[in-house]
């Protein structure tokens, strides 16, 4: 009995020491621009560290850069130029303290995949024996999307990125830096040794997933099947595109005004 008592009085007194304690409170910030937005995922360090090698103008000049090239390439849209450093800032870049593309291509890569999967399923190319997984490997893949889409964006000339496996030659590279001579005509296979398809097949993703964000689902979508989706169509090769949905691709691009058919409507 005295037992049970003692336990009774612990279990009152245990009860009312965590009535003391204030349940933490959760916040519901709205998302009103992406500076906003992106602070919402990102640490304190992540959003405050500013690299002490740049002044503020400098870096200003540099994202002003970046601000028009996405612009040219993807008028009429306008990027914030905080949402335009992050697109081309890949992670293996020194300037990537600052922010990198890591997060929205990762969900460039789902809104990809999604648009693809919402084309094939309603194509009449359709048939019981493709395999949406094959398709999708085959047609998306990173480095596929590096080496044929990236290309016409012209991200070599502005991305911020560090070439691996090169010795000497590792050096970072982004606007204002001469591209070292053994990086201007590289061959298929050097390339993809440097990491060169890769990075920037994360960085198309990376296009993908800030116009989804900034501008919208719709935008996005005449993107993927305008500027994206053609350049996919590789004749005798098995990347890219299944053979099978070709014909159908070129039909829904030239619906939306061609390759370069207006992204706003």
């Amino acid at each position: 009995m005295f037992k049970s008592r003692g336990c009774a009085q612990a279990l009152r007194s245990a009860v009312a020491s965590s009535r003391l304690v204030p349940t933490p409170s959760v916040a519901k910030p709205s998302c009103r621009s992406y500076a906003h937005a992106t602070q919402q995922h990102v640490g304190p360090r992540e959003s405050q560290v500013i690299t002490p090698s740049k002044s503020r103008e400098e870096w200003q000049r540099q994202d002003a850069v970046l601000v028009r090239h996405l612009n040219d390439v993807f008028s009429p849209l306008s990027f914030p130029p905080e949402l335009a450093s992050r697109i081309l800032t890949h992670a293996s870049h020194p300037d990537a303290m600052r922010r990198h593309n890591g997060r929205l291509s990762f969900v460039g890569r789902r809104v990809l995949h999604s648009y693809l999967l919402m084309f094939i399923h309603s194509s009449p190319a359709l048939r019981p024996e493709h395999d949406y997984e094959m398709i999708l490997e085959r047609a998306l893949n990173t480095y596929v999307l590096g080496e044929h889409v990236a290309p016409k964006w012209e991200l070599g000339k502005v991305l911020k990125w560090r070439p691996m496996n090169v010795g000497n030659f590792s050096k970072p590279l982004g606007p204002g830096v001469d591209v070292p001579s053994p990086f201007t005509n590289l061959e298929r296979e050097n390339a993809r040794g440097v990491g060169m398809y890769k990075v920037h097949g994360t960085t198309v993703e990376a296009v993908v997933g800030g116009i989804f964000h900034q501008f919208g689902g719709s935008v996005a979508h005449r993107l993927f099947h305008t500027r994206i989706l053609p350049s996919l169509l590789l004749q005798g090769s098995h990347q890219g595109l299944h053979t099978a949905f070709h014909s159908h691709a070129r039909e829904v691009c030239e619906k939306m005004g061609g390759v370069n058919g207006p992204l706003l409507r």
